[in-house]
């Protein structure tokens, strides 16, 4: 079991480690400019995660149920699983981009921008918007090929996806003299690379499951409609999760440019840490969804404490990372005088968010494979709740109640899952 773990966690860890590169290249090449580059850029990354965790359902809910089809052997669902997924992908994605405008204006005017600032990540906003159906479509490829236990696809298009979005931005700040829209040009590139790979390689190794394809069986009613209940719980579910982090960058820009550019640097630490353990999550994925839908119980609560005990132990060793090298990582992000100030006395905070903050992360991969869509989005929805009463109860603290604020939020999901799971196990829907 800990190698059929670590057969689909490494892959994955090193996959989503590369992730927030498409974020922190940007963060870093910004950090040569000014702060108020730094945090449009910021801004404008967040907005994207606001908009598309929300449908990351596309890749969570398409893992658990193609796990679980892999389990029991079904070829017929496995195809028509990706296919419903791709059917609500260009759904969402002709949405996105009919009604960008709206979207873009209401996001701006939530996250207080103004100013310079808010140009610039108009800016940023109007560019990236176009790679809607690329970045939705890796979604729904991605979860696809995790379900199907083979973590070495994700992993070849991540690398793909973040050398083309390293070497095009960097190329177009650095040699083209662009500042946002050279970043944002590189990643909506990198994301319509991504896609062309993951059609080639689908048809490369799984063309095999398309004569079990049936058009009328992809909108079939009780089968749709259980993909989209299990996706709508995810997305209501995400909808919190990114409220909360859009709330958090939200308060950061009202308490002025240099808070927020610390925390954007910041925020850069969690991601590195979240996507690192998101690697034995993503296993817990795979191997609960397989044997759940193999029936297999025993095998199913040992994939689950192992993938505990593999990811606290990564997440440790973040925590002694940044610890002793923090100083060291800011300055990967900016050599700013004044934002290494004000980022340098909260650098304590990141060595405390791996230990406390993990353990979500890690059942939210169990969940996803046992399809607990509901319980998910109850947790989530409660989780928030105690962040907004915690935010109101640290105000005093200022920048560094936030993140206290922040870290509680997290520690919540952990335990009220646990406690889920402590009721219900394996029934858990």
């Amino acid at each position: 079991m800990n190698k059929e773990i670590l057969r689909l966690a490494i892959p994955n860890i090193i996959s989503n480690i590369s992730v927030p590169l498409l974020s922190s290249v940007d963060t870093a090449l910004m950090g040569r400019l000014s702060e108020l580059h730094i945090g449009a850029v910021g801004i404008g990354s967040m907005i994207f995660n606001f908009i598309y965790w929300n449908f990351g359902f596309l890749r969570m809910g398409t893992t658990g149920l193609t796990a679980q089809a892999y389990g029991a052997r079904n070829d017929g669902v496995l195809a028509h699983t990706l296919g419903r997924a791709l059917l609500v992908v260009m759904v969402v994605a002709a949405g996105l981009l009919l009604f960008q405008w709206p979207f873009g204006q209401a996001s701006f005017y939530l996250m207080n921008t103004a100013g310079e600032q808010k140009a610039l990540v108009a800016e940023y906003f109007y560019i990236r918007i176009w790679a809607a159906p690329a970045t939705l479509g890796l979604y729904a490829f991605m979860g696809w090929f995790f379900g199907m236990q083979n973590a070495i696809y994700p992993l070849l298009l991540t690398v793909v996806i973040n050398a083309v979005n390293i070497v095009l931005s960097f190329y177009f700040v650095q040699y083209l003299g662009m500042d946002v829209d050279g970043a944002a040009y590189g990643t909506v590139a990198a994301q319509y690379c991504g896609l062309l790979l993951a059609v080639g390689l689908f048809y490369y190794r799984y063309s095999y499951l398309l004569p079990h394809f049936r058009q009328a069986a992809l909108i079939q009613w009780d089968k749709l409609k259980k993909f989209l209940s299990i996706n709508a719980d995810i997305f209501l579910r995400t909808l919190a999760l990114t409220a909360a982090f859009a709330f958090f960058y939200s308060e950061s820009s009202a308490q002025g440019d240099m808070v927020l550019a610390a925390n954007t640097i910041l925020l850069q630490f969690l991601n590195w840490m979240s996507y690192g353990v998101d690697g034995f999550a993503f296993a817990s994925e795979s191997l609960a969804g397989k044997y759940k839908g193999a029936s297999d119980g025993p095998k199913t609560h040992r994939a689950i404490r192992l993938s505990f005990i593999w990811g606290m132990g990564l997440a440790l060793l973040f925590s002694l990372g940044y610890w002793f090298f923090g100083t060291a990582l800011l300055r990967v992000f900016t050599n700013q005088p004044d934002v290494l100030a004000a980022a340098r006395p909260l650098l304590f905070w990141m060595a405390l968010f791996p230990l406390f903050g993990t353990p979500c992360y890690l059942w939210d991969g169990v969940f996803i494979g046992l399809t607990a869509a509901r319980a998910m989005r109850n947790s989530m929805i409660l989780a928030f709740v105690i962040f907004i009463a915690a935010y109101f109860a640290t105000l005093p603290l200022g920048n560094n109640g936030l993140w206290l604020t922040l870290l509680l939020f997290l520690f919540a999901r952990g335990g009220i899952q646990h406690w889920m799971y402590w009721r219900r196990g394996l029934e858990l829907r």
